[in-house]
């Protein structure tokens, strides 16, 4: 706008028009980037359960969250819209947490109350358990990447200690899991992302405060590097942008941190509720943020200046 003004004292006439009219165009697109890491809500307050989490796009753009009215259900949210609805329930006793899609458009879904995975195939709504396990502590988050390995954080919170597993698919469509090794006693694994090279494994770890980067080599998570040690609240979910930075959820701080690979802290990014549980990338161009809070029960938005890795990992053409 100042430049607008500027011009308007030097110019006159048709002339001043066209300057004005490209001038407009400036000022617009500086009014959206003024507009990013700009949070919002989204939905109405106590949609969701205290148990809202596990965001993901699929590649239409459709948001889905767990716990959505009661416990075990799964909402989802159109694009465009800002009011979820019902997508499907999991079966009697489980509870939904981590949500991941495939380049597919199959649909993850951790229950950390009865120690599944489950799938949805696209265009269904009835789940089908994809691996089970007695060996899990509670299938907490998911990562996925581009050739469809699932990776699962499995926290045991009350010893303050974790696991990684790692989940291919069977020839017959079945999941095939197995505890990832390390070369260190991990903490309470919780977020969990890929960096887009697909090369490293990041895991927050909540009772330590801590974020860890690891090598992927099949199996074996090795070289493991802290990448930040935050001084004070706790970590929760956390997802990674095409560039590779690391956005993190810190739940009683209020904020999303978001770091390079390196550890930097770029920014931390005011949240409209005060413990945000998780987020994920999404919009028609990969580049809004969603963000599940418990506090409220609601989800908030905002726009970065990058699009997610995962949304471009689906196809989703404008964000690659």
């Amino acid at each position: 706008m100042r430049a607008h003004r500027s011009c308007a004292r030097v110019t006159r006439g048709l002339a001043n028009l066209a300057v004005l009219g490209g001038l407009a165009m400036g000022a617009t697109h500086a009014t959206a980037d003024e507009a990013l890491f700009d949070s919002r809500r989204l939905t109405p307050a106590g949609e969701y359960t205290a148990g809202i989490e596990g965001p993901a796009v699929d590649a239409a753009g459709t948001l889905f969250v767990v716990n959505f009215g009661r416990q075990g259900a799964i909402g989802k949210l159109v694009l465009g819209a800002t009011q979820s609805q019902l997508f499907a329930a999991l079966p009697a006793g489980s509870i939904g947490n981590g949500i991941r899609f495939d380049r597919d458009g199959r649909m993850y879904v951790a229950d950390f109350k009865k120690h599944n995975i489950f799938v949805f195939e696209p265009g269904g709504t009835t789940p089908r358990v994809y691996f089970h396990s007695d060996r899990f502590n509670q299938p907490n988050d998911l990562a996925i990447g581009a050739g469809g390995t699932l990776y699962a954080s499995d926290p045991s919170f009350g010893q303050r200690t974790g696991q990684i597993w790692r989940i291919t698919r069977g020839p017959a469509g079945e999941g095939r899991g197995e505890v990832m090794s390390s070369e260190r006693r991990m903490g309470t694994t919780n977020g969990i992302d890929v960096s887009p090279d697909g090369a490293t494994l990041y895991v927050s770890e909540s009772a330590t405060n801590e974020l860890w980067a690891y090598r992927i080599e099949d199996a074996k998570l090795v070289a493991p590097r802290l990448v930040k040690k935050f001084g004070a609240f706790e970590l929760d979910g956390l997802r990674t942008d095409v560039d590779g930075k690391i956005f993190v959820t810190r739940p009683s701080n209020g904020t999303i941190a978001v770091l390079t690979p390196d550890g930097n802290l770029v920014r931390e990014i005011p949240l409209r509720g005060k413990v945000p549980s998780n987020l994920t990338f999404g919009g028609a161009d990969g580049r809004t943020v969603f963000v599940t809070q418990v506090d409220g029960r609601f989800i908030e938005s905002f726009r970065v200046d990058r699009p997610g890795r995962e949304p471009c990992q689906q196809g989703v053409a404008t964000a690659c």
